[in-house]
């Protein structure tokens, strides 16, 4: 008789609500029982207001059991929830739950479902299937297939995979290297994290397409350092990967070698752009280089080197395997196939939606995020982190599209999506944008270091009513001169959220009394 199978996340926002303490008591009242289960720690399925997440695999199909406390598994036995019994708790089918049968599952579809660390598991879900057919169909066919596809860099940019594969594919080098930008510093993201939590080998798949088709025997994994189980996890899999011979020399005989290493970064957010990055791993202080030359001419090392985050790479495998056409029929415009949107702020259902370009921020917010959490109305959102505008409630119907975006002055970014209600006052979060950027600058460039900090001192001004008129037209000057001549989008994006305010939300720069 099969031993019953048993799902409980381990994953940073599941363990933060308690998903060890469940697992530890699961398996407690198993032996107290004498129950015979297999408890896997999985990854999640990115429903974070649904954590813990407890699965029960009853013949082909899986039965959840959401929100569940240590204190609930009694009461769960009791139930007879191994047999898929009723409780509080249950759920139904995970597959059927609303909140995940509506999404477009591409490039995260093993999150949940799969072992992470077994690389057994994931041979069984199609794991390695693209990398052969990698070796298969050669390395310009591969970039070829990047290129059709349409996919996009998703760490912000929105700049063509494949022509960055072709032009380090192209270029002169003895050696060339795979980056993988995994410092998600981005504030409401965490669509990297849980991916390496809970599909390692993707990623590692990923990059070693990513080397084949460019001629890079070696790749570098940035990881950002507030990430400790994504660290263990991706050291355990790269080792997994290695002994199991998808990793190093020759690899499964098909003559093309790659490797990867681990590089845990230092903290500061201005690493996660490409350059910074870049002087990091090569062990000097994260600062941003001038460009040119482009990272795909002279890199890492002074070598040709693809730097791209860590969904775009996990978009790739299926692109192999299913088709470039297939991918190119998501999305809207230019912007094709999938982005893992997250939301978080105040909204009822946080958690990680993968879908289609083209959705809307008030599709995204209401029908999976359930509207605010406190029930009041949507004032802002902000998209794209920290350097992301805030939105109005009135631009809401806008739809999910880089070129879209451009044209109301945001950006999509990395999918980050912070919800706020009509509470919020929104100067105060124009002033938190140059903080940040005062606090986060790398120093390199005059109009980021000090532009920030001198505007943090004139939107203090206009908030305590000092010649707001004057004032006012200083910030937006200021914003003018960090914008064009900022070395990097740091200094070159603060403005974005600063704009938006004065913009949308003016009123609120009033002193108390005088909105």
């Amino acid at each position: 008789m099969s031993r019953i199978k048993v799902f409980v996340p381990r994953e940073t926002s599941a363990i933060s609500v308690g998903a060890d303490d469940v697992a530890i008591a699961i398996a407690r009242k198993s032996k107290q029982l004498g129950t015979d289960i297999e408890l896997i720690r999985n990854g999640s399925w990115g429903a974070c207001w649904l954590e813990p997440l407890v699965e029960v695999q009853i013949g082909e199909q899986r039965i959840a059991y959401g929100n569940v406390e240590a204190g609930d598994v009694d009461s769960l036995f009791e139930a007879g929830f191994l047999e898929g019994g009723e409780h509080a708790r249950r759920l139904g089918p995970t597959v059927e739950i609303p909140y995940l049968i509506n999404q477009d599952r591409w490039t995260f579809w093993r999150c949940g479902l799969i072992a992470p660390l077994s690389i057994d598991d994931y041979i069984a879900h199609n794991g390695f299937k693209a990398l052969t057919a990698a070796f298969e169909m050669g390395s310009d066919a591969v970039i070829e297939a990047v290129t059709a596809s349409g996919l996009r860099g998703r760490g912000g940019a929105g700049f063509p995979t494949g022509i960055k594969w072709r032009t380090v594919a192209d270029a002169a080098g003895e050696q060339k290297y795979i980056a993988c930008n995994a410092d998600e510093g981005d504030s409401g993201t965490f669509s990297d994290r849980m991916l390496m939590e809970g599909d390692p080998f993707t990623l590692i798949e990923s990059m070693a397409i990513a080397g084949y088709a460019v001629g890079a025997t070696k790749g570098y994994i940035y990881l950002r350092s507030e990430y400790p189980l994504a660290h263990r996890v991706l050291s355990k899999a790269i080792a997994a990967g290695r002994d199991a011979g998808w990793l190093g020399a020759d690899i499964q005989g098909s003559g093309a070698d790659f490797d990867i290493e681990l590089h845990l970064g230092g903290g500061s957010y201005v690493c996660g752009e490409e350059t910074a990055m870049l002087e990091s791993l090569e062990g000097k202080r994260g600062i941003v280089r001038s460009k040119p030359p482009l990272p795909a001419i002279s890199g890492l090392f002074g070598s040709p080197t693809v730097v791209n985050n860590v969904v775009t790479l996990a978009s790739v495998p299926n692109i192999i395997t299913l088709g470039a056409d297939r991918y190119d029929g998501f999305g809207v415009n230019r912007s094709k196939g999938t982005l893992a949107f997250q939301l978080a702020g105040n909204v009822k259902r946080g958690g990680l939606v993968e879908k289609a370009f083209g959705i809307t921020l008030r599709e995204l917010i209401e029908d999976f995020g359930g509207g605010t959490a406190t029930g009041r109305p949507v004032k802002a959102v902000q998209v794209g982190g920290p350097l992301g505008a805030y939105l109005p409630a009135e631009q809401l119907d806008t739809p999910l599209d880089y070129e879209a975006f451009s044209e109301i002055g945001a950006m999509i970014g990395h999918g980050g999506i912070v919800v706020f209600d009509d509470l919020t006052n929104m100067a105060h979060q124009a002033r938190f944008a140059m903080e940040f950027c005062a606090i986060e600058s790398c120093g390199k460039c005059t109009p980021c270091r000090i532009g920030s900090t001198r505007g943090v001192e004139v939107i203090d001004r206009m908030i305590a009513g000092e010649k707001r008129d004057e004032n006012y037209d200083l910030l937006v000057e200021l914003c003018d001169t960090m914008e064009d001549a900022s070395l990097c989008a740091m200094g070159g994006m603060t403005p974005y959220p600063v704009r938006s305010v004065l913009k949308y939300f003016a009123e609120d720069f009033s002193p108390p009394g005088e909105q």
